[in-house]
C-alpha cells in the first residue's frame, strides 16, 4: 500500500474514532437523563423508548470499534 492510501486510511480511522467519541458522549448524556427521571417514568413508555436508544447507540459504537480494528490490521 502506498504512501497516500496508508494516509487515507489513517484519516478513515480519525474520523471513525470521532464518531465513536461522539457517539459516546450522546450515550452519556441520554443515560444521565434517563437516570434523573422519576421512577415511574423511566418504567414507563418514556424511560423504555430512552434506553432502546442508548442500546441502540451501544451496538453502533460496538460496529464502529469492529470498523477501526480492521482498519489497525490493514
Amino acid at each position: 500500500m502506498n504512501k497516500q492510501r496508508r494516509k487515507q486510511l489513517g484519516e478513515a480511522y480519525d474520523l471513525v474514532s470521532r464518531a465513536i467519541d461522539i457517539l459516546n458522549s450522546v450515550k452519556d448524556d441520554e443515560q444521565e437523563a434517563h437516570d434523573n427521571l422519576p421512577e415511574s417514568i423511566q418504567y414507563g413508555e418514556k424511560g423504555e423508548e430512552m434506553e432502546g436508544y442508548i442500546e441502540m447507540m451501544d451496538e453502533s459504537i460496538g460496529y464502529l470499534e469492529d470498523a477501526n480494528s480492521v482498519i489497525e490490521q490493514i
